[in-house]
């Protein structure tokens, strides 16, 4: 299943960067999700396995940074 997202969500690539998924692909229940994301600094668009993606930083939500990401890192 393809599903396009709307509105496109903020989330973090690890080894990647940070950027914006917009989309969601589920091969069902023997896999990971895979979301596609427009990555900010390059440009690049990825299909990055459930695992690597972390959601963006909102502090208003009281939501900080992972564990194994550095400041740097979420840039």
């Amino acid at each position: 299943m393809f599903v396009q997202l709307n509105p496109t969500i903020p989330i973090y690539v690890v080894d990647k960067g940070s950027g914006y998924a917009f989309a969601v692909i589920d091969y069902g229940q023997e896999h990971n999700l895979i979301w596609v994301t427009a990555i900010n600094d390059t440009g690049e668009i990825w299909c990055a396995p459930n695992p690597k993606v972390r959601i963006a930083d909102n502090w208003t939500m009281g939501r900080n940074r992972s564990a194994d990401t550095t400041v740097e890192e979420a840039r």
